[in-house]
Formats: C-alpha cells, sequence, structure tokens
C-alpha cells in the first residue's frame, strides 16, 4: 500500500514545489554548526531561507502552525458541532448520524457551521504557540541534554518539549473554547461569536473564558505530547521498516505522503488519550455552574467516553492533515527540515567500544 502511495506521488500531474529535488540534495553538509547548540544543523543549508534554530525558523514554525490548526479544526466544524452535542445531550443526540439529522432538521444547513469563527481565531493561536514553542523547546532540551543524551532519550524530549508548548498554547485558545462550546451547545444563547464573547463577559467576567481551562490542559496536553511523540517515532519507524527507499531518495511528495500516514496515527492514540477531558470541557463550558466532580458523578464513567467513535474520525483526519499541511509550509517557505535523528558517531563509537553494538 505504501508503494502504491509512493508511485501516486511520483507520478502526481499537477505542478507543485514538493517535485523539484531530492532531500538530500537540497540539504548538503552542514557549513557550520549553529552558534551555541549541540544539535547537527547548517547554519544556513544552500537552498534553506532560513537558519535552524533561528528565531526566524521559530517564527515561521508558528505560521505553519497558525495554518495547520486553523484550516483543520474550521473544516471539521460540523463533525465537532454534533460531537460536543452528543456529549451533552447524549438522549436527544445519541449518534453520529442521529446528531447530524437532529442538528439538519432544526438548524438546516447553517446550523452546522456554528461556532466556526471562535474556532478558526481560537486554533489559530493555538497552533501558532503550540508549534512554535515545540520547536523551540525541542532544541533548548536538546541543548541542555548534550547530542548523545538528545538521541538516547529523544522519546522523553518530544514529551516534555510538546507539554511545555501546549501549556502556553491553551492558555490562547481558552477564551474562543469557551465561545465555541456555548454557541453550539446551548440554543438560544448566542448564534454568532460577537454575540457571544460581550455576554460571556458581562455574565461571568474574565473567569468564564477560563473556568475550562484546567480541564483544557487536562485534555490538550496529554493529546499534544502523543501528537508529537508519537509522530516522530512513526516517521522514524516508517521510513526504517515501511517505505521502500530511504528518506533521502524520496521526492517530497513522498516525504509528504509519509508525514500523513504518521500524521494519521498518531491522532488515533490522541483521541484516545484526551477524550475524557474533552467531554468535561464540552460539560463546564454548556453549564456554568458546572464542576469537574459533578460532571463525573453525574454522567458516569461511560458517560465521560460518549462521542468517542465521532473523535477518533475526526481526530486521526485532523491531526494527518496538521502534520501534512505543516510540513508543507515548510517546504513551500524552504525551511531546514532535518530528517529524522540518527545516532551520533561519538555514541556509536562508544558504544561499539564498551561492545553493545
Amino acid at each position: 500500500m505504501m508503494q502504491n502511495l509512493f508511485e501516486a506521488a511520483k507520478k502526481n500531474p499537477f505542478f507543485s514545489p514538493f517535485t523539484v529535488a531530492h532531500c538530500q540534495s537540497e540539504q548538503p553538509a552542514a557549513q557550520s554548526l549553529v552558534k551555541g547548540r549541540t544539535v547537527s544543523a547548517a547554519a544556513v543549508a544552500t537552498g534553506d531561507s532560513c537558519e535552524f534554530g533561528s528565531n526566524q525558523y521559530f517564527a515561521l514554525c508558528g505560521l505553519g502552525g497558525i495554518l495547520s490548526c486553523g484550516i483543520t479544526h474550521t473544516a471539521i466544524v460540523p463533525l465537532d458541532l454534533v460531537k460536543c452535542r452528543m456529549q451533552v445531550d447524549a438522549v436527544k443526540y445519541p449518534g453520529i448520524f442521529k446528531g447530524f439529522a437532529v442538528t439538519m432538521k432544526e438548524d438546516g444547513m447553517r446550523g452546522l457551521a456554528k461556532g466556526w469563527a471562535p474556532t478558526f481565531i481560537g486554533y489559530s493561536m493555538q497552533g501558532m504557540f503550540k508549534f512554535g514553542l515545540y520547536e523551540y523547546f525541542k532544541v533548548v532540551y536538546a541543548d541542555m541534554l548534550g547530542e548523545e543524551n538528545a538521541f538516547l532519550y529523544r522519546t522523553s524530549l518530544y514529551l516534555a518539549a510538546s507539554a511545555s508548548a501546549e501549556f502556553f498554547a491553551d492558555i490562547a485558545l481558552s477564551p474562543m473554547e469557551a465561545a465555541k462550546v456555548r454557541i453550539q451547545t446551548q440554543p438560544g444563547y448566542a448564534n454568532t461569536l460577537r454575540q457571544c464573547y460581550p455576554k460571556i463577559l458581562a455574565e461571568e467576567g474574565m473567569n468564564g473564558f477560563y473556568k475550562g481551562l484546567v480541564p483544557l490542559w487536562c485534555r490538550q496536553i496529554p493529546y499534544t505530547m502523543m501528537k508529537f511523540a508519537c509522530f516522530e517515532r512513526t516517521v522514524e519507524l516508517l521510513y526504517q521498516y515501511v517505505v521502500p527507499k530511504p528518506r533521502g531518495e524520496c521526492t517530497k511528495n513522498e516525504q509528504l505522503v509519509v508525514t500523513f500516514a504518521a500524521g494519521y496515527i498518531a491522532g488515533v492514540f490522541c483521541a484516545l488519550v484526551s477524550h475524557p477531558a474533552d467531554t468535561l470541557v464540552s460539560k463546564l463550558n454548556q453549564d456554568k455552574s458546572a464542576t469537574v466532580g459533578g460532571v463525573v458523578k453525574k454522567i458516569g464513567f461511560g458517560g465521560l467516553w460518549k462521542g468517542l467513535t465521532a473523535r477518533i474520525i475526526m481526530i486521526g483526519t485532523l491531526t494527518g492533515l496538521q502534520w501534512f499541511i505543516y510540513d508543507a509550509v515548510k517546504v513551500v517557505l524552504r525551511m531546514p527540515r532535518p530528517p529524522p535523528p540518527a545516532m551520533p558517531e561519538s555514541l556509536k563509537k562508544r558504544l561499539e567500544a564498551e561492545g553493545k553494538l
């Protein structure tokens, strides 16, 4: 199957900046190491638009995050709306198809787009911090560990960098998430962001925008840790065991196929680890008097998993597309795209001397 996808990517008849060159020829040997960094990276490799690990690089990563998260989350607003309604009213919305049918009957086609504005704004802001700060923290933590330890403990490095980034990303997301859930799950409360935002502010003050922040952290931080760590390691495994040729011999289109596949796999695991907290966020933002303990007691353990199938479909597709768009932005902007990490020569020699290789 992967071979067929590669052949399709290679024969793409449409014009694309992704097919112009192989990755090895586009990123030659490093001219010099980035000053003060232990990671192997070129200062500005031939063909690259910026230096890996520079402020410009992190800013462009943030731009990639805005596009990947803002576009994808807005595109799946109808599915997200039905998922949220299933979580807060399982009797009226017992399943995906029934949920769509009831929503269409009551609100028409336009009703499926409710909450698109806070979704686009909120997740664009979140994406900027999520991806931009992830790349930043990944470099900072790698510097702290040193080259050999950064390779040996790279999974822990991915987990720590993504958790750190998501902590700040959720602070940016929380106000728009609160508005989105009110619009989608409280009929008659507000139909647009322009109506909803001042209403929440007048009734509850700024606390109304952040009462779901802790459950949001509980949902998003494990989700993002899984999203980044699982993606990074899946990419390694796909190139090692599934892709029929080395990454350096793959065209940009072929590399993006791997990116999407790894992102989708990561997304399925993301949905599983974050779904109970996602239900709590929906319930808390639906009822301003609700508490975490009260919600859990009322709906029970099983109720925390309502809408899981819709979320797996949504998050799997969403995560795969996010990584695809993010990586495509890097290609279009000619940003450095280092290959999956390889064992440093110093570590290889040391392990060989110790008889462990």
